[in-house]
């Protein structure tokens, strides 16, 4: 577990923070999702801003919620007024 966890904080800081985005480290993280639906999870939080580059929901039938969008939106809502 602890190589499957130095391995999406590596796919992170020293492939997406630097603007390289591949299909190998897509196969990575759709595996941690398939590995996390498996053991019961029904969504996945995609917590840090730039999974979202790698990871979309097309690309698996689990329920991703990122958060920056949430955010985002949340703020145009609020700023307009909508919240």
């Amino acid at each position: 577990m602890a190589l499957l966890k130095n391995t999406v904080h590596n796919i992170i800081y020293e492939e997406l923070c630097q603007g390289i985005i591949t299909e190998q480290s897509r196969d990575v993280y759709l595996k941690v999702i398939d590995k996390l639906k498996h053991e019961g999870a029904e969504a996945v939080i995609l917590g840090c801003t730039e999974i979202a580059l790698l990871v979309q929901q097309k690309h698996t039938n689990v329920p991703l919620f990122d958060t920056t969008a949430i955010h985002a939106n949340s703020a145009v809502l609020r700023s307009l007024g909508e919240d």
